[in-house]
């Protein structure tokens, strides 16, 4: 058994949980997320817990059993507590600000780049970070890394977009001529 898949998603209170032809539906203090999972593995919503289990050993169906578990647990997560990615900008002259629904960033092409925000995300900026909150986990990461898409960072000045934790590996460059 998938040591992951076994253990059971506790419910805490405020959250509702619905399974109904294939699809979960969890409600929460942040919102609501709907989740299409795999008829391969079974959901069994109790009163205070999640369990799931799988009728095979096949290859496939194990694969999924852990990761039926993990979205369940990532949309409790989400309508509780929400997740949030941040951002750091790094350059001369380069800045993000929100205007409305959109992220403009500033950073050193010959014209602004304009994101927009998309429905359920709350993004804000403040100094040379950007925060990107929301319920859904894979939303709030996509999003992230579209931005940091504008503008990676490059390794000789370590100018550009990055996570907050993230280590960029840095070169020399050109040795003086001697």
């Amino acid at each position: 058994m998938s040591r992951v898949g076994r253990k059971p998603v506790e419910i805490p209170s405020g959250v509702t949980i619905t399974h109904k032809d294939g699809t979960v539906e969890v409600k929460g203090p942040r919102g609501t997320l709907r989740e299409s999972l795999s008829a391969r593995v079974r959901v069994e919503v109790k009163a205070s817990e999640v369990s799931f289990g799988r009728p095979d050993d096949l290859p496939p169906t194990r694969a999924l059993h852990g990761l039926v578990r993990a979205t369940v647990q990532n949309m409790v997560v989400g309508v509780t507590r929400g997740f949030s990615r941040e951002l750091e900008i790094q350059g001369t002259g380069f800045r993000a600000e929100v205007k409305g629904k959109s992220l403009n960033l500033t950073v050193g092409y010959s014209h602004p780049v304009e994101m927009a925000i998309p429905d359920g995300l709350k993004v804000s900026v403040a100094e040379n970070k950007i925060k990107v909150e929301g319920a859904n986990r894979h939303q709030v990461g996509q999003f992230a890394s579209n931005v940091r898409e504008v503008k990676p960072p490059e390794p000789y000045k370590g100018k550009g977009i990055r996570y907050v934790d993230e280590h960029v590996r840095r070169k020399v460059g050109k040795a003086a001529a001697g």
